[in-house]
């Protein structure tokens, strides 16, 4: 998926782990995780000590997620440090996820992302609310967490009674309703 959006602004890998981290602690600190930055987390699979970007902690239930975040708006490093990166965060050992965003990737780099089970395309807004643009994010904890609500937001369970009525449909105009920071194609 590709996120079109004219309000894309030049940022650091710094100030975009930032941003992630406070998208996550306005929707879902009331879940009761805490969000760190910039955590110590064991060894790197060369050796070197590992630094997350962003380290999510469900305390209640002992379950931890971490995130590494990319932005990269201009052709540069990033892309050949992803693959790397990729197979680093496999051998942590806790749910993970690569968050990405920006103009800069080059198209082999965001296929690879794009087909990765662990990168997560996350555009938060201005207000830090779920949209279309967070909506990889969003799975990845809720599937970390085992957050049901968030993967079935909006949506009603089937009943008996529903089988006449064509689920497609009403999927269709949820992904319209979310468009609201441009146009996406899938």
């Amino acid at each position: 998926m590709v996120v079109h959006c004219d309000s894309l602004r030049a940022m650091t890998g710094s100030e975009y782990a930032g941003l992630v981290a406070q998208y996550i602690v306005r929707n879902y600190s009331a879940r009761g995780v805490d969000v760190y930055r910039e955590v110590f987390l064991g060894k790197t699979i060369i050796g070197k000590n590992r630094r997350v970007d962003v380290l999510i902690v469900h305390a209640a239930s002992r379950v931890a997620m971490a995130l590494e975040c990319k932005y990269q708006d201009s052709t540069g490093t990033a892309d050949e440090k992803l693959p790397y990166a990729l197979e680093d965060l496999r051998s942590i050992g806790i749910p993970v996820s690569i968050t990405y965003a920006g103009r800069g990737f080059s198209p082999g780099i965001l296929h690879l992302l794009e087909a990765s089970p662990i990168a997560a395309l996350c555009l938060p807004g201005e207000d830090l609310a779920p949209s279309i643009a967070t909506r990889e994010l969003d799975v990845a904890l809720a599937l970390a967490f085992k957050w049901w609500d968030v993967i079935v937001r909006n949506k009603t369970p089937i009943t008996l009674a529903d089988t006449a009525r064509a689920p497609a449909d009403a999927a269709d105009a949820d992904d319209d309703a979310q468009l609201k920071l441009g146009a996406v194609d899938e």
